[in-house]
């Protein structure tokens, strides 16, 4: 036998059971709703204190209260604000710079940037990653600036394809100041920049602050210098594992280039402006 009341009078909803549900609609711009019981038919064009505007087909316009009594493709609903919208805010990238809109890979410029050792390359793809691959400016390192020469001899640059090139230590005086100069006097200098930051190694371009330290330890003259200051910061350095380990350490705390010393950051920045130009 079927019971019209159920087996509970007292379940929760039982004065809504049968009862059809009417869908809250949002009343955003342009929707086209008519108004039950008026025939009133127009489009949203506005929301003010709890009311709605509608415009119909004539350019008559006409206010009413949200809520129940309203029609859209002739099923009733309830007209309920719209959610608010936020500007979404344009993102970032860890240089700084505005990121572009996801797009397919660039293929590759012939154009490069050489680095002095792998650890530079880690920390310019970190930081500057994102605005390279949108450039298509790949990073290679060297194994030291004594061997930029022969490079140059093997694949030398054009105007199609220049080569940025960041040094460590160039300062007056440098034996890679002198380097420098003679390359960029040579018959490879016209498509050819060398910049570099003042720092011994590029441990050194992130700021001490980054790592909770006041100051970059000094190392004496004749002590390697990543094994001074693994040394003296207390952390080990037995060997290169531990080495590289202490500069996976350092790499780890850099979020973005406000981490970084803006002596490396111009320098940067100019490499990828000659490249890409």
């Amino acid at each position: 036998m079927d019971d019209r009341y159920g087996t509970d009078v007292l379940a929760a909803g039982w004065r809504d059971a049968g009862r059809a549900v009417v869908p809250q609609v949002a009343a955003d711009r342009d929707l086209v709703v008519e108004v039950a019981g008026d025939g009133f038919v127009g489009a949203v064009t506005g929301i003010a204190s709890g009311h709605v505007e509608l415009e119909d087909r004539h350019g008559r316009t006409r206010v009413f209260p949200l809520g129940g009594g309203f029609l859209v493709d002739g099923s009733a609903v309830t007209l309920v604000p719209p959610a608010p919208r936020t500007a979404a805010r344009p993102r970032r990238t860890a240089s700084g710079s505005f990121a572009a809109p996801e797009s397919r890979a660039r293929v590759a410029r012939a154009s490069r940037i050489l680095v002095e050792g792998k650890h530079d390359a880690e920390l310019v793809e970190k930081v500057w990653g994102d605005d390279l691959r949108a450039e298509g400016v790949v990073v290679e390192f060297l194994q030291g600036l004594d061997l930029l020469e022969d490079l140059l001899r093997a694949e030398p640059p054009t105007a199609e394809r220049r080569y940025g090139v960041l040094v460590d230590h160039l300062v007056a005086g440098s034996k890679e100041t002198r380097i420098a100069e003679q390359i960029r006097r040579g018959p490879h200098g016209a498509h050819l920049k060398i910049v570099g930051h003042p720092h011994v190694d590029v441990w050194e371009c992130v700021l001490p602050r980054t790592l909770g330290i006041a100051a970059w330890p000094v190392v004496p003259r004749g002590t390697d210098w990543k094994t001074g200051v693994s040394r003296s910061l207390g952390w080990p350095a037995s060997d290169h594992v531990d080495i590289a380990r202490n500069w996976q350490r350092i790499l780890g705390s850099v979020r973005s280039y406000r981490d970084l010393d803006p002596a490396l950051l111009g320098r940067v920045e100019e490499l990828i402006d000659f490249v890409t130009a």
